[in-house]
Order: C-alpha cells, then structure tokens, then sequence
C-alpha cells in the first residue's frame, strides 16, 4: 500500500496535468504537469475560479453541473482551450467526480495536451497528399510528352517536305508550342531525385535569397531576419534549396505587391529537436519561416496553394509553390501554410542531415 507520500510522488512525476475543483470550481490542487500547462504556480492560483485561468470554460458549464449532479464521469476529446495568457491548447479532457463520504463532491480534472498529435497526423496527411499529386501529376506527364514528341517529330519532317516559307512558319509555331509545353510539363515535375549533397549553411541561402527578391526592385518592401545562430551546417542540395525558398520569398513579396502598400517579409529559422516529419522521427529539424504582412490567403485556396497550375493571380502561373514542396520534399522535409490577413506564414520543416546520414 501506498502512504500520502508515495501517492504524492506519484501525482508530481505524471505527464498528464491533474486539476481538482470543489463543487463551484474552485481550484483545490493542481499537479507539476498542470501548472507547466496552465503556467501558473499552484501556490500562485489556488482558491480562485478555473474560468480566471481559462477563458472559454463556460463552454463547459452544463458537462461539468452535470458531472457534480449526476456524479458520472465524462470525457471530451481534441478540446480547445483558451489561457488567460491568450495561449490555445488542444487537450483530451476528463471529469470524474470523487466521492467522499459527508464530504461535499470534488471534480478530478485530467488533461492531456494533444496539439503535437494532431499536428503530426495532418502532417502525414498532408504527405500522402503531396505524393499522391505527384505521383498523378508523373501520370498526366507521361501520356502528355509521348504523343507531343511525335507532333514534333512529324511537325520537323512536314518541314522538311515544304517550299514555303510562309507554310514552314505554321510547322515552327506547331514544333515552339510542343517545346513550350513541354518545358511547362518537365517544369511542373521538378527534378526525380537530389542531386550530389553538399554541406551548406542555411542562413546563407537564405541571404543569398533575400539579396535576390530584393535586387528586383520592388517599391516599399522590406525583408528581415530573425536567425538562430545555433543551427548547424547540413547536407542538401544548395541549388534545389534556394530555388524552392526563393519561389517562397518571391511569392510572398508578389503578394504585397499586389496591395500597392509596403510590406514586410521575415525570414525566421529555429531548431527543433526531436521532431517527427511524416512517420520518421529526426533528432534534429530545422524550421524556417517566411512571414509576410500581405493581404492573406482566402479560406478556399489554403488547401490547394501548392497545386500546379493553381493561383489566385492574374499573371501567375501556378507553379512556384508546387516546385518548392517538390523540392523540400526530395530534401525530406515538410513545407506548409497557415494564413490570416496581414499574418502569411510558410513553414519549412527539414531535418539536419550530417554525414553520417549520406
């Protein structure tokens, strides 16, 4: 059998955060895990109300009288909580009211913190997505270039067989448009495999990029940086790298444009440690975010920005996005989008490869 202190250690060493309230919702404990949760000493907050600590709780009013009235547990899952510091967390919530004999009923709170669960399951969603394009995209490719080579071909040898050069002309405009299309077709399928991998350093391809977009004289735009200098050299292809940041940058610089107003574009990078892209667990994972105050993406295009073909511009051609997230993906790595007006976020998770892993 367990003592008091046994059962004490117990509560301080789980991950799950233990919240106790009496009958009018008043905190009487709260474990190790639930004040790293709520931020938030216990000796700091107890007595007062758990709507102080989290605003949207009366969404959970009628569940929890329930639970005190009718003394039956219940569970929620994947709900969103808002702090009192503005933090959001996504948590499994269950209520179980203890019982005591003439004591009045407590409610024992257990939450656990679900966000990163979630996160990793959309991000393998997001993959399988991704490879399913492409995989189409290779399809619609194939039967595409074979009968455009035996246009082109018979376009040249009609060419051949003309005196005039009024008639060749029409036979050049069939053999441009067939390369034409199928420049836009190789271009639309990026490269099959990484070229040799070099060692580079990330925040210079990053300056390499901002030098770029700003060299093409955009009025009012500004591009910032806010690195993190710990991060190490890895191996990648520096090419393929700076051309799918670049077809970043530049669309969100194309974007600010498109406002008439100045902007800006930060560029971030952090490191990330034990992070999981797809099914594969990396030690160390680079983050690099390109931020920019523009108009924002309209609901209805986040799902579909990296499609080919797919924009939202007049003069764009759909393309530059789908190249990134195919050459972040040959890299390993992750590329996604979250936007609201004035607040564009492009995040590009990719691990640290070293050495050793080539």
């Amino acid at each position: 059998m367990l003592n008091k202190e046994g059962e004490k250690r117990i509560l301080e060493g789980l991950t799950t955060a233990i919240i106790l309230l009496d009958s009018d919702y008043r905190l009487l404990y709260i474990n190790p895990a639930g004040e790293h949760m709520l931020a938030y000493s216990f000796s700091r907050v107890a007595g007062i109300r758990l709507g102080e600590l989290i605003k949207n709780i009366a969404q959970q009013d009628y569940h929890l009288q329930r639970a005190l009235t009718r003394k039956h547990p219940y569970t929620e899952r994947e709900l969103s909580l808002e702090l009192s510091s503005g933090e959001r967390l996504t948590v499994d919530w269950t209520v179980t009211p203890l019982l005591e004999p003439e004591c009045d009923t407590v409610l024992l709170l257990e939450l656990t913190q679900v966000d990163r669960h979630i996160q990793i399951s959309r991000e393998e969603n997001l993959l399988v997505q991704q490879d399913a394009a492409r995989e189409l995209l290779r399809g619609v490719a194939h039967e595409v270039k074979n009968p455009l080579g035996g246009l082109r071909g018979a376009a040249q040898l009609l060419e051949m067989e003309l005196d005039s050069d009024e008639l060749r002309e029409y036979t050049r405009i069939i053999i441009g448009e067939a390369d034409r299309l199928r420049s836009l077709v190789d271009r639309m399928l990026g490269p099959n495999r990484l070229p040799k991998r070099v060692e580079v350093n990330i925040h210079q391809i990053l300056e390499h990029v901002r030098s770029l977009v700003l060299a093409e004289g955009r009025e009012g735009l500004d591009i910032t940086r806010d690195y993190d200098p710990s991060i190490p050299d890895f191996f990648a292809a520096p090419e393929l790298l700076i051309q799918a940041i670049l077809n970043v940058v530049r669309n969100a610089a194309q974007a600010i444009e498109s406002t008439g107003e100045a902007g800006c574009i930060t560029l971030r990078t952090r490191a990330q440690r034990q992070f999981t892209i797809g099914h594969k667990r990396h030690k160390l994972v680079v983050r690099i975010e390109v931020i920019d105050n523009g108009p924002g993406i309209a609901e209805a295009m986040i799902e579909k920005v990296f499609y080919p073909m797919i924009t939202d511009r007049a003069e764009g051609t759909g393309l530059g996005l789908s190249i990134a997230q195919s050459l972040i993906h040959l890299h390993g790595g992750l590329i996604e989008c979250e936007s609201e007006p004035s607040h564009t976020v492009f995040r590009i998770q990719m691990p640290l490869e070293s050495e050793e892993d080539e």
